[in-house]
């Protein structure tokens, strides 16, 4: 099979004037960006309010090994499928970090013949819409700075400050500094920090907008530490709202794509999974849902956590109603929850691990009944995808089939990687039965609820967990947030995504134990709370081999090494 970056270069692309035509979006909505890649207008929102909504979907995973699940290659894979059955699909997707293109994971294109195109693009700057996000948080972070140099009219507590400093790039050495040093002139020194851009506050915010007037106000109620008295100072009491929001006026605009068979893609944000909604924009989807008969959105890591805040942080937001969702269930991932073996970014798999195995699909098929459970506990029907890889056997598919069928779930055997939309029609058939059933689509919690109880909600309900132990510090940040009229919003919680628990190492669907809630901090510009649960690090590192040390030019000027 060629790489995927062959298979791009390979791929016969149309007009991206055609593709937006077919999508009933005119030519004036679109502002190219070279060959490959266009922004459209957000006027496209309002032009589409007559056309009837699509079908909505959501794909997710069962908790993923590091290697990932192949949810983007399934989304993909499933809106091309459509036009293989006589309908229109449209994907959404979120815009790659270059950190993980350059680090371990590679890029985020999809895989094979599922993937969007061309994926240099993709992969690298593709408009600039990062840039624009790191520089509209960076300039926050310098008006901060430059407040307390010029007097501190604000009383702002240096020693609140929450707000760090972001870049798109995998650099451990600048997860804690020291800025201000030199002279007087050179600004107050404090320890600060940072992260990048895919966790910034900005990059969550412009996610979960729905205009730019709302943009605008959601930069304006960034929280970037508290008075001497407690009280939070605000992006707008800095004055910094409206010029950060004038450097995103390009960025706020989604981005089309087109995949190898052609089929629609809008890419659009790319807020970090672990903290934040691991969810492409809602202004795609406003787009998209009225552009076909189906949109395909994907949601980061497991469906304890992308796909519970797709529930409960982007549909309450934006109001759209999903209509089915996929769970993307792998052979080696089930083989991990059974507890036998350890899987390491970056390195090959276990040689065991790679043998005909079915008992240890069924060891771990816990995590895949408990993944079923939580999509069914929003009140919407899942659909198990199983993407198939070449060193799977037909006996493993046929276990993850069995354990589907186990709990009623309607599944599919993917080829979509090998076959491209025609790998994943048998999905594509199941998804449209979910579809034309009703649902009953629902929240886990009311704005009402105190910050405590969603959180043990979520903790309870979704992850297993007996309850939660709330650290001395954690109890008196949330009082203070509800002191601060933070008390609506809904909680984001930030814990890791390899195991249901707050601990990695725990596989399957670990039950007999509580979720420690270490510290908890606001994101009222983006809308949400995030309760801190384990180690999480907002600023990767770079590998012994990154990916960065393969990627070059070619003799021709083509890049090479990109995965």
């Amino acid at each position: 099979m060629l790489t995927n970056l062959e298979i791009s270069r390979g791929a016969s692309l149309l007009p991206l004037q055609s593709v937006a035509a077919d999508m009933g979006i005119g030519e004036h909505l679109l502002e190219p960006y070279g060959r490959s890649a266009a922004k459209i207008s957000l006027a496209a929102v309002e032009e589409l309010q007559d056309r009837p909504k699509g079908k909505y979907i959501v794909v997710s995973s069962i908790t993923p090994t590091p290697l990932g699940a192949g949810k983007t290659t399934t989304s993909v894979g499933l809106g091309q499928a459509f036009s293989h059955l006589g309908k229109r699909g449209i994907v959404a997707i979120r815009q790659p970090s270059m950190g993980p293109t350059f680090g371990i994971k590679g890029g985020a294109a999809g895989g094979g013949y599922s993937q969007v195109v061309p994926m240099e693009a993709l992969n690298l700057h593709l408009t600039g819409d990062m840039h624009a996000v790191t520089a509209a948080h960076n300039l926050l972070s310098a008006m901060v700075d430059n407040h307390l140099h010029k007097g501190n009219a604000l009383g702002l507590d240096p020693q609140s400050i929450t707000w760090r400093r972001v870049m798109d790039v995998n650099d451990r050495e600048l997860r804690h500094i020291v800025t201000g040093l030199g002279g007087k002139a050179d600004g107050a020194p404090r320890q600060a920090g940072f992260d990048i851009t895919a966790a910034s506050e900005v990059m969550a915010l412009l996610a979960l907008s729905t205009s730019l007037r709302d943009l605008r106000e959601r930069l304006g109620r960034i929280v970037v530490g508290y008075d001497r008295d407690g009280g939070p100072v605000t992006a707008e009491m800095l004055k910094a709202a409206g010029a950060m929001c004038v450097i995103l006026t390009e960025a706020i605009k989604p981005n089309l794509m087109q995949t190898v068979e052609q089929t629609p893609v809008l890419v659009h944000c790319g807020p970090f999974g672990n903290i934040a909604t691991g969810n492409s924009s809602i202004i795609a989807d406003q787009i998209g849902i009225r552009s076909g008969d189906y949109l395909v959105t994907e949601a980061g890591f497991g469906a304890d956590m992308g796909a519970e805040r797709f529930f409960n942080i982007k549909c309450r937001n934006s109001g759209l109603t999903p209509d089915a969702a996929v769970i993307v269930a792998t052979v080696r991932d089930l083989k991990t929850h059974s507890g036998k073996y350890r899987v390491v970014a970056g390195r090959p798999l276990p040689e065991a691990m790679l043998e005909e195995n079915p008992e240890d699909v069924f060891a771990g098929a816990p995590n895949l009944r408990k993944q079923i459970a939580n999509i069914r506990l929003h009140g919407i029907e899942p659909v198990v995808a199983v993407n198939a890889f070449p060193t799977d056997f037909e006996s493993e598919h046929r276990a993850i089939l069995d354990i589907a069928a186990e709990e009623s779930a309607r599944a599919a055997v993917c080829t979509h990687v090998v076959d491209g939309g025609k790998g994943a029609v048998e999905l594509a058939r199941a998804v449209m039965e979910v579809c034309d059933e009703p649902n009953n689509f629902r929240q886990l919690y009311p704005d009402s609820m105190p910050l405590v109880e969603k959180i043990e909600t979520v903790a309870r309900n979704v992850y297993g967990a007996d309850g939660i132990d709330l650290s001395p510090l954690a109890a008196r940040q949330l009082a203070d947030y509800e002191r601060c009229g933070f008390g609506q919003l809904p909680v984001c919680i930030a814990k890791s995504h390899l195991s249901l628990s707050s601990d990695p190492t725990l596989k399957g669907a670990p039950t007999g134990w509580r979720l420690p809630v270490r510290e908890v901090r606001a994101s009222v510009g983006a809308g949400f709370i995030y309760p801190i649960c384990g180690d999480m690090s907002t600023m990767p590192g770079l590998s012994s081999s990154p990916a960065a040390e393969r990627i070059d030019i070619g003799e021709n000027g083509e890049i090479v090494g990109l995965a």
